[in-house]
C-alpha cells in the first residue's frame, strides 16, 4: 500500500489525504444502472460502487452537451461563467480549475481519456496525461462514412489517442473504435500505477462511451436482444415542436418518425456499450492500490433521449437528458445509500475539496455535497437550473419543473412527483397558473443574477 504523507484536519482529527478517482462516462442516461432499478442492463461494477457509497438520484448536468458540461465540472461553476463566449468551447482562463486546485494542494494530478475542451489537460492543472483521447492526429486517414448498419458515422472523426508527448498513437485507431473504453482504462490504470510515491494522487478518467457512433464493443456482438429491451416509458415517434435542436446531428442518427424497432435496436447497442464501460471501470477499481484510502466518484456529463419524447440527442431539458448518474464513495462516507437531494455536476469540484480538506477557490459557485454525504444537512439546493443555447431554459425544485423555449414561444410545466416521465404538460392548466408564475419568477431572478446573455 502506498504511504500517504499528506495530512489534513477532518472531523476525526489529523488524517491522511485520500486519493481521488473521478470517473465520467459520456451520454449515459441516469436510468442505466441495474442497482438503481434497471432490471435489463448488466452493470456489476457500477452496482458495487452503489453498494459502497451514496447514489444521487437527482443530479443535474446544467447544460446537456459534452464540452459545456465538462467545463462546468472543471471550473465548479455554471456555463455563463465558465465559458465567457457562451456557449463557445473556451474555458475562462481566469478561473481556477479542479485539477489545478488539487495540484496546488500537493496532489499528483493525471488526466485520462476524452478531452473535449480547449487547450490541453496540462494547461488546466494536470501534471501528466495517460491514455489521452482528443481531436486531431488522424488527418489524411480515411474513415468509414457509415457503420455496419449503414448509419452515418459523424462523431469523433479524426480523434486519436495521444502519448505523454501528445503524439498520436495510430495503432489504437482513428475515431471512436470498439475498444475505446479498454484503451482509456489502460491509461487510467497506468496513471494510478505510475503515480509518485509519498503523495496523494487525483486521477480524472473521461470515457467516450456510450456516445455515438454506437458499435458493438469487442466480444459483445448482440449482447442484448432488442426485442427484450423495453422502450422508455415516454417513448414517442416525434417531438411535438422544435425544442432548439430538432435538426441537430444527434437527431439525424435515426429517421423521423422514430419506430419502436429502430429505437429498441439502438438501446440494445447502447446498453452493450455501457456494459463494456462497466467492465473497464471494474478493471480500474481492481487496480486501486489502497481502496480504503480512495474517494471514487462516478458520473456522466449528461444523459440522452434515445427515443424519449421522440428525441435521440441530449440537447434538451427533460429528465432523461439533463440528469446524470452520480455515485460518491470514500473513506468514512455512508454505504449503500440513496439521496433524492437536488445536486448539480458543478457541485463536484467543491465536494472533492471538502472531502479532501482543500480550500474551495473563490471562483467556484457550486455547493459542496460533503455535508450532505455526512448526513449533516438534508439539502444544499432548493432549486437547480438548466439551459441550452438561446433556445431552452429550465428550473426545477423538489417537485416542479418549468422549461421555457424562448425561440419557440413555448413553456412546459411538469409535476415530477406525479409525472416523473414528463408526459403531462400543465402549463395551460388554470389550476396551475400560480405555480407557473412562481417558477417563471424564480427562473428570471436566477438568470439575471448569473449573467444569462439571453434577453
Amino acid at each position: 500500500m502506498r504511504t500517504l504523507l499528506f495530512l489534513f484536519m477532518s472531523g476525526a482529527g489529523l488524517v491522511a489525504a485520500p486519493n481521488v478517482l473521478f470517473i465520467v462516462s459520456d451520454d449515459q442516461r441516469p436510468d442505466t444502472i441495474r442497482a438503481l432499478g434497471n432490471a435489463v442492463i448488466e452493470t456489476p461494477n457500477l452496482d458495487r460502487l452503489v453498494a459502497r457509497g451514496t447514489a444521487f438520484t437527482r443530479a443535474y448536468a446544467g447544460y446537456p452537451i459534452c464540452h459545456v458540461s465538462r467545463a462546468q465540472m472543471l471550473t465548479g461553476t455554471h456555463a455563463f461563467k465558465a465559458l465567457p463566449k457562451y456557449p463557445g468551447s473556451g474555458i475562462d482562463p481566469k478561473l481556477t480549475t479542479l485539477a489545478g486546485t488539487f495540484q496546488k494542494a500537493g496532489y499528483h494530478t493525471c488526466y485520462t481519456g476524452k478531452w473535449h475542451n480547449d487547450g490541453h489537460p496540462m494547461q488546466r492543472g494536470y501534471t501528466t496525461t495517460s491514455g489521452l483521447y482528443s481531436s486531431g492526429g488522424g488527418k489524411g486517414i480515411t474513415q468509414p462514412e457509415t457503420d455496419d448498419r449503414g448509419r452515418p458515422l459523424t462523431g469523433y472523426r479524426g480523434w486519436t489517442f495521444k502519448d505523454a508527448d501528445n503524439k498520436p498513437e495510430l495503432d489504437k485507431g482513428v475515431g471512436l473504435q470498439a475498444d475505446n473504453s479498454r484503451h482509456i482504462a489502460d491509461g487510467a490504470i497506468g496513471g494510478i500505477q505510475n503515480a509518485p510515491e509519498g503523495k496523494p494522487w487525483y486521477v480524472h478518467v473521461n470515457f467516450a462511451f456510450p456516445h455515438d457512433p454506437r458499435q458493438w464493443p469487442e466480444g459483445m456482438k448482440n449482447r442484448y436482444d432488442p426485442a427484450k429491451v423495453p422502450l422508455p416509458a415516454n417513448f414517442a415517434a416525434k417531438h411535438p415542436f422544435d425544442h432548439g435542436n430538432i435538426d441537430g446531428r444527434d437527431e439525424q442518427l435515426l429517421p423521423v418518425p422514430r419506430t419502436e424497432t429502430a429505437v429498441r435496436e439502438e438501446l440494445a447497442l447502447y446498453y452493450a456499450m455501457i456494459t463494456d464501460l462497466d467492465a473497464q471501470v471494474g478493471r480500474i477499481l481492481d487496480a486501486l492500490p489502497s481502496p480504503d484510502d480512495t474517494i471514487v466518484l462516478f458520473t456522466s456529463d449528461q444523459g440522452l433521449a434515445l427515443g424519449s419524447h421522440g428525441l435521440l440527442g441530449k440537447q434538451n431539458c427533460y429528465e432523461h437528458s439533463i440528469r446524470s448518474p452520480l455515485i460518491v464513495c470514500g473513506p468514512g462516507l455512508p454505504k449503500n445509500r440513496r439521496s433524492a437531494a437536488l445536486v448539480t455536476l458543478h457541485d463536484l469540484f467543491p465536494t472533492l475539496c471538502g472531502l479532501c480538506g482543500i480550500d474551495i477557490p473563490g471562483s467556484v459557485t457550486g455547493k459542496s455535497l460533503a455535508p450532505l454525504l455526512r448526513g449533516e444537512v438534508e439539502a444544499v439546493h432548493d432549486v437547480v437550473t438548466g439551459m441550452f443555447t438561446d433556445t431552452q431554459r429550465m428550473i426545477c425544485d423538489a417537485r416542479w419543473k418549468l422549461i421555457v423555449y424562448p425561440q419557440a414561444g413555448r413553456e412546459q410545466l411538469f409535476d415530477l412527483q406525479d409525472d416523473p416521465h414528463e408526459l403531462r404538460d400543465l402549463s395551460t392548466d388554470p389550476a396551475r397558473r400560480g405555480r407557473l408564475e412562481q417558477m417563471r419568477e424564480r427562473l428570471t431572478a436566477w438568470r439575471l443574477a448569473n449573467g444569462d446573455p439571453l434577453r
